[in-house]
């Protein structure tokens, strides 16, 4: 289902649902990120919902959203402040992990990927950008995953959208798109 066409980056609060067919395939991403086998079949079966709870305190802006996938696969909450202040988290899929958040203007974003495609009121009101790094000391692994999050035009439909740069352990690097179909308000 598509985005209302008042909803913006400015609040992105509501639930979605991952939209496996408009989505890029993202099982080289989890490969890359030392995510064995079986997990990542089980992901591909799985659907992802979040629940996205966006807000300010102290005029920081504050983005939570837990993440479920179906199948027992399992759940997650990312609590993220968009402050572009380095934070630990253990993620139960891909292990310990850094990350930093904030609001970016569109052409402030120097990777291509990350800033193409967008809609105007995105352009307007600026992207959230995500910055997140395995956490090498701790987990063996490494690799960055970079995204940028707004709203597209998708096959005519407004959605919400995620661009994914994701450099992996050899350098190698990887476009992805994931694409959300809106499911309501909180």
């Amino acid at each position: 289902m598509a985005a209302p066409a008042d909803m913006t980056t400015l609040d992105i609060s509501g639930k979605y649902m991952m939209n496996k067919t408009l989505s890029d395939d993202t099982d080289e991403i989890l490969r890359l990120q030392g995510v064995g086998w079986m997990t990542r079949k089980a992901i591909k079966l799985a659907t992802l919902y979040l629940t996205v709870k966006h807000y300010k305190e102290d005029d920081v802006e504050h983005i939570d959203i837990d993440q479920v996938l179906t199948g027992g696969v399992g759940a997650t909450t990312e609590l993220r402040v968009l402050n572009w202040q380095e934070r630990n988290h253990e993620d139960h899929v891909f292990g310990p992990v850094i990350g930093k958040s904030r609001r970016i203007k569109v052409d402030d974003v120097e990777n291509e990927w990350l800033r193409e495609g967008w809609t105007n009121d995105t352009k307007e009101h600026g992207l959230i950008n995500s910055w997140v790094q395995s956490d090498t000391a701790k987990s063996g692994r490494t690799w960055i995953a970079e995204q940028t999050w707004g709203f597209e035009v998708v096959n005519d439909e407004r959605r919400y959208v995620r661009h994914v740069y994701f450099i992996g352990p050899q350098g190698e690097k990887i476009e992805a798109r994931l694409v959300y179909d809106y499911q309501g308000p909180l």
